[in-house]
């Protein structure tokens, strides 16, 4: 019977350590092992995610989402099993151990949360200007074009000595008459500033009306008239709610950045630093 007992007291020893032991970090009283890491990496990579210190990027990640959820709870927002499950089934990470599938519903509860916690707290503060709304359309005209149908000369294989001698014209005709005079062979399209490839998109974007683009790769631009397609209706409030978001997510990581350092975080393993 002694043996017995010395064996079970010697079993739960040896189990203890080696539970302890795969405990990586904690939060509060929340710990995450190893196996959590391990699983939270691998969804990562079913996501497409691979950073190279991915298992560090993972015990960020957990501990984070614990922290939004702990946040969000406090203020009574709890996301539905309904929202939940609706997120995981887009997400479509096909067939998960019961750990990875423990990871994937708190990582989806969490960004869930956080953005109620967002829409609910920050957004409401948010106000946006014109001067920034003008710079998100200044953005968004240089990396993408905006929804305006664009009348446009394009003179190629012209020389740069030549490129110089473009005046200024009047109207579209005054410039192909002004480009035909210099021995130009201008051709004249209608599109979409969106519908640019991006190299002529750069040399264009911003560009008046009536005025010549520089003169690069053998070429040069002319926009003789913009006008707003059905899609622009809206653009001023795409734009607005552009704004908004960029603001409320700088506003969100600092919130979370000072979440951080009040949790109680402690890393057991120092290859985990963070």
């Amino acid at each position: 019977m002694k043996i017995i007992k010395s064996f079970i007291i010697c079993f739960v020893f040896i189990f203890t350590s080696a539970n302890a032991s795969s405990v990586i970090a904690s939060i509060g009283n929340t710990p995450i092992t190893d196996t959590d890491i391990t699983s939270r990496a691998q969804l990562m990579e079913k996501q497409g995610q691979s950073p190279t210190d991915n298992r560090r990027v993972a015990l960020q990640n957990i501990i984070d989402d614990n922290i939004k959820l702990n946040y969000a709870q406090t203020l009574k927002i709890v996301p539905t099993d309904t929202e939940i499950k609706k997120q995981l089934g887009d997400m479509n990470l096909g067939e998960l151990t019961s750990v990875q599938k423990a990871m994937a519903q708190m990582a989806v509860s969490a960004s869930i949360a956080w953005q109620m916690v967002i829409a609910r707290t920050i957004v409401p503060t948010i106000d946006i200007d014109e001067d920034a709304i003008k710079t998100e359309k200044k953005d968004l005209e240089a990396v993408h074009g905006l929804p305006l149908e664009m009348t446009m000369l394009n003179l190629i294989d012209i020389p740069e000595n030549i490129a110089k001698k473009l005046t200024k014209p009047t109207d579209c005709n005054n410039a192909i008459k002004i480009a035909n005079d210099l021995g130009g062979n201008p051709q004249k399209i209608i599109v979409k500033e969106y519908e640019l490839s991006k190299d002529v998109l750069e040399r264009v974007a911003g560009l008046d009306t009536m005025t010549w683009s520089k003169w690069s790769n053998n070429s040069v631009f002319l926009i003789c008239d913009k006008n707003k397609t059905d899609e622009y209706g809206d653009l001023d409030n795409i734009i607005k709610q552009n704004a908004m978001y960029k603001k409320a997510m700088f506003i969100a990581d600092q919130q979370l950045k000072q979440l951080r350092r009040k949790a109680v975080i402690v890393v057991n393993d120092k290859r985990y630093k963070l």
